[in-house]
């Protein structure tokens, strides 16, 4: 690996990368994070080393997990992930999601997500971010409600918003399972 491509890979770099891609300044960043903006812009450029509590700082403005700064990128050579090695989560009521993008991805993320009958994001509706989002049914149908407003779609049939607008997924039927795509730029989770 060359040298300019080592630096790319550096937990500093990924900071630098992901505060940009949500269009953050670094006085954004330091000033919830509680460091200063010249202690953030050195741990950045790789100068200085952060505390695991100031990363976790950080990291939670930036919507990371620490050990997504240390995570391999995906390989030129090796672009695929396979969805066999995928690891669900639970989430909402009789649902989960399962990330489909690399942790590395600043600008582009992408869940599956998929909902017993009657299963839900939850009983009222949540924001995360504020991203473009949009949802596409991929299989059964969902009321997605965003805003209060109730939009009924079945599959391929797509919806727009910003995450941070309140909004609520449900299985629709009460007799069938649904699957969803949601796609988030940035990522949000």
């Amino acid at each position: 690996m060359s040298t300019e491509s080592e630096a790319a890979q550096t937990p500093g770099a990924r900071l630098r990368r992901r505060r940009r891609a949500l269009q953050l300044t670094l006085s954004d960043v330091a000033a919830r994070a509680e460091v200063t903006e010249g202690h953030l812009s050195s741990i950045e450029r790789g100068r200085s080393n952060a505390s695991v509590s100031t990363l976790q700082r950080i990291c939670s403005v930036l919507r990371l997990n620490v050990g997504d700064l240390f995570a391999q990128a995906a390989s030129p050579t090796q672009p695929v992930l396979r969805f066999q090695d995928a690891k669900g989560v639970a989430f909402g009521e009789g649902a989960s999601k399962i990330k489909l993008t690399p942790a590395h991805f600043d600008h582009l993320e992408l869940l599956l997500g998929h909902f017993e009958p009657s299963g839900s994001t939850g009983v009222e509706p949540y924001t995360h971010g504020d991203s473009e989002e949009v949802l596409l049914v991929i299989a059964g149908d969902v009321e997605v409600t965003i805003d209060g407003e109730t939009h009924a779609l079945t599959a391929f049939d797509s919806v727009h918003y910003r995450s941070s607008r309140p909004h609520r997924v449900a299985e629709s039927t009460g007799t069938a399972e649904a699957r969803v795509l949601w796609a988030m730029s940035p990522p949000t989770y």
